[in-house]
């Protein structure tokens, strides 16, 4: 495996990323409860990732600005086009499994 240099490492994570925003952004029919109970994140908490590392930068980002970036749009546009009522045991299985932090 080739040595990677620190910003060869940081280029190929920028793209990973945005390609996994790109991926999430084209799934809308992947709900985000979804996403929490099958892998413990979803759109909302890559947004406070985005948001927490702009404050590690000292750059201002509030939470609709965040989510914006990874929603593409609108947090709430996109929940009026794409959110569908999660089933009683989509809510059980969240409700179970859900990080401490959310």
């Amino acid at each position: 495996m080739a040595e990677l240099t620190k910003e060869q490492q940081t280029e190929l994570e920028a793209a990973a990323f945005r390609r996994l925003v790109t991926h999430l952004r084209e799934r809308t029919d992947v709900q985000n409860i979804d996403l929490m109970n099958l892998a413990g994140f979803c759109r909302n908490c890559l947004s406070n990732w985005y948001r927490d590392a702009a404050e590690e930068k000292g750059i201002e980002l509030d939470k609709a600005e965040s989510r914006k970036i990874i929603y593409g749009m609108p947090y709430e546009d996109w929940r009026a086009k794409y959110q569908t009522e999660a089933s009683a045991e989509k809510q059980d299985a969240f409700e179970q499994n859900r990080p401490k932090e959310h």
